[in-house]
C-alpha cells in the first residue's frame, strides 16, 4: 500500500517552520485547548477555516458538512456544539457559509444525488419558503448566491434554538452567534448582520 508520501513530507516541513517560529508552541498547545470560538462552516475544501480568520491551531474550535447546516437531529453537529459551549466555555459561534456553495447549487437542481439528497431538504425547505423573493433575482448565479446568504442566517437561528444554547442564556454564559458568508473570488468574509446573543436577540432575527 503507498502511502501520501507528499503530504507526510508537507507535514514534516509545517512542523518545522512553526517550531522554528515558536520552539515552544506545540508543548504549550498538547497541554490543552481554549478556543473562544466556535467554526461552523462547509466542508468546502476551498475554505479552510482557521486560514482565512488567521488563527493558529488550538484558537478555533472547528465543524464542517456539507453546505454548513445545523440540524437538530444532527448528533454529530450537536454534540460538537454542546462540548464547546459546556465544556470549552466557547464565547463565540460563527456560522459561515460561502458564495456558489455546490450544496446549495445541487439542492436547486432537478438531478438526483442519491443520499445527500436528504441532507440537502433542508435546503430546498429554505428555497421553498423564500421562492418569491429568489426568483425577483434575474440569473441563477445571483438566485444561488442569495441563498447562501439565506442559508447563513437560518443555520445562525437554528443554533440559537438548541436546547444547548438557550440553556447557556438562560444561566447567563456569555455565547454570541454570528452569521458570516465567504467569497471564494476575492478571500474577504462578510458579516451578514445576523448576530445573536440573548433570547431577545433571536426572536428579533426569526
Amino acid at each position: 500500500m503507498k502511502t501520501l508520501s507528499l503530504l507526510l513530507e508537507n507535514n514534516r516541513k509545517w512542523a518545522t517552520q512553526i517550531s522554528k517560529t515558536n520552539p515552544s508552541f506545540f508543548s504549550s498547545l498538547a497541554q490543552q485547548q481554549a478556543p473562544e470560538f466556535l467554526w461552523i462552516g462547509c466542508s468546502d475544501s476551498r475554505v479552510p477555516a482557521n486560514e482565512i480568520i488567521g488563527l493558529l491551531p488550538g484558537e478555533l474550535f472547528v465543524h464542517r458538512n456539507v453546505a454548513n447546516l445545523v440540524i437538530h437531529t444532527d448528533m454529530n453537529c450537536l454534540s460538537v456544539l454542546q462540548y464547546a459551549v459546556d465544556i470549552l466555555k466557547i464565547k463565540h459561534i460563527i456560522v459561515c457559509g460561502h458564495y456558489g456553495c455546490g450544496g446549495i447549487k445541487s439542492a436547486l437542481g432537478s438531478q438526483p444525488h442519491g443520499l445527500i439528497d436528504n441532507w440537502l431538504r433542508h435546503i430546498r425547505d429554505i428555497y421553498q419558503r423564500r421562492c418569491s423573493e429568489l426568483l425577483q433575482f434575474s440569473t441563477e448565479e445571483e438566485r444561488i448566491n442569495r441563498l447562501c446568504e439565506m442559508n447563513v442566517i437560518e443555520q445562525v437561528i437554528n443554533v440559537g434554538n438548541t436546547t444547548i444554547v438557550q440553556e447557556a442564556w438562560q444561566r447567563n454564559q456569555t455565547v454570541t452567534i454570528h452569521g458570516w458568508i465567504y467569497a471564494i473570488s476575492d478571500g474577504l468574509l462578510k458579516d451578514m448582520d445576523a448576530c445573536v446573543s440573548s433570547i431577545s436577540d433571536l426572536a428579533r432575527l426569526e
